[in-house]
């Protein structure tokens, strides 16, 4: 019975030792996470590049960042087991949950600092353009982001349906731009009549960080229409990774704000962040997109 009880706690010992805490390290030798097409490739790769250092020390192996042209880019290099990590939105999520029968699990999302969890989508029109509301631009064009977004189409589809402006019939057009920059860039130049994007809040979202970005003049885009508020997507692993590697990238991510707060302040939107920290977050929060998107895709087959 010694024996037994010895052996228990040797091998207890032992799962918890920091060399097979850290064995992982031995089959990832370089860790990729993706990082979805809501901006221009440039700008997304300068904003996470401090986070990729920041990681590498924290880590202890190479980090790579990975781009697609697409959320589906991303989505499916999860799926193939070509990437370790990706921040997706809840729609991305949902999609990635979905095309991998479960086999993502969402590790932190966003804290603002108003103690808020989520964001909202919202229709963007040019301020200049006479558009007030939803009736004034019945037969235009309305730009959707992705078919993968979460605030650039799955929740303004969807809320717009419910509230009477089935998209497909009381739009004109409603092609989508590809990213959320895009379709924004796309209304101030006047190629749409408006463009679904987001916001976090007043002072933060696409349109506010485009402005410091020099893309768009101050004041020349406004917001006629609000979603209910929606769960800030996570970052999300494949379930399939080593526990030991999921812990450490959430352990990483949630220290960042005091490890490096520079690096922190740039990956959550830089001078224009209303960022403050992380929550650990799971799937429960966000079934109701994987329900959503199951929803739009019926409405979409006819069903």
């Amino acid at each position: 019975m010694k024996a037994i009880f010895a052996a228990a706690v040797s091998a207890a010992v032992l799962a918890a030792s920091p060399a097979v805490a850290d064995s992982w390290k031995d089959q990832y030798k370089t860790v990729k996470f993706g990082i979805l097409s809501g901006e221009n490739e440039k700008d997304r790769i300068a904003r996470y590049t401090p986070f990729e250092k920041y990681l590498e020390n924290e880590l202890g192996v190479d980090v790579e960042i990975f781009t697609a042209g697409s959320y589906d880019g991303v989505i499916q290099a999860m799926a193939a087991d070509q990437i370790e990590f990706a921040f997706f939105g809840s729609s991305s999520y949902a999609a990635a949950y979905t095309e991998t029968n479960g086999g993502v699990v969402p590790l932190v999302s966003r804290l603002q600092k108003d103690g808020s969890t989520g964001y909202f989508s919202v229709v963007a029109v040019r301020c200049d353009s006479g558009y007030k509301t939803l009736e004034d631009l019945k037969g235009k064009t309305l730009a959707f982001a992705d078919p993968d977004s979460t605030s650039g189409y799955a929740v303004p589809y969807f809320n717009l349906s419910k509230q009477g402006y089935e998209p497909k019939t009381y739009f004109g057009a409603i092609p989508f731009s590809g990213a959320h920059e895009t379709g924004v860039l796309g209304v101030y130049n006047k190629q749409y009549d408006a463009a679904a994007t987001y916001i976090t809040n007043e002072e933060d979202g696409i349109p506010q960080r485009m402005v410091t970005k020099g893309m768009i003049e101050k004041d020349s885009i406004c917001t006629i229409w609000k979603s209910p508020e929606i769960t800030s997507g996570p970052l999300a692993a494949r379930s399939n990774l080593p526990k030991g590697l999921i812990d450490a990238m959430r352990t990483a991510v949630m220290e960042i704000p005091e490890k490096d707060t520079l690096a922190f302040i740039e990956m959550t939107g830089g001078e224009d962040s209303t960022q403050e920290a992380w929550i650990e977050v799971d799937h429960d929060r966000y079934q109701w997109i994987v329900e959503m998107r199951d929803w739009l895709k019926k409405q979409r087959r006819g069903g």
